[in-house]
């Protein structure tokens, strides 16, 4: 598992706040040989007869002092 980003916990919240609920994190994937991790995924219901709305969402804060550090 990935370290989580500086403003994960944030985010997290923020969407929590907007009433946006929590389904995964991370969520993890696995196309052919490769996995992928997103740092969260989010469902809100918009209606009782509407489908959700879904999101993933990755959080990257590049904090570093050098834009090659944060590529890598």
């Amino acid at each position: 598992m990935a370290a989580k980003d500086l403003f994960h916990d944030a985010v997290k919240q923020a969407l929590l706040k907007e009433q946006w609920v929590i389904t995964a994190d991370p969520l993890k994937i696995k196309i052919e040989r490769v996995k992928f991790e997103i740092d969260l995924t989010a469902e809100k219901i918009l209606a009782a007869d509407k489908a959700g709305r879904k999101i993933a969402v990755e959080i990257k804060s590049f904090l570093n002092s050098s834009v090659i550090t944060d590529f890598h």
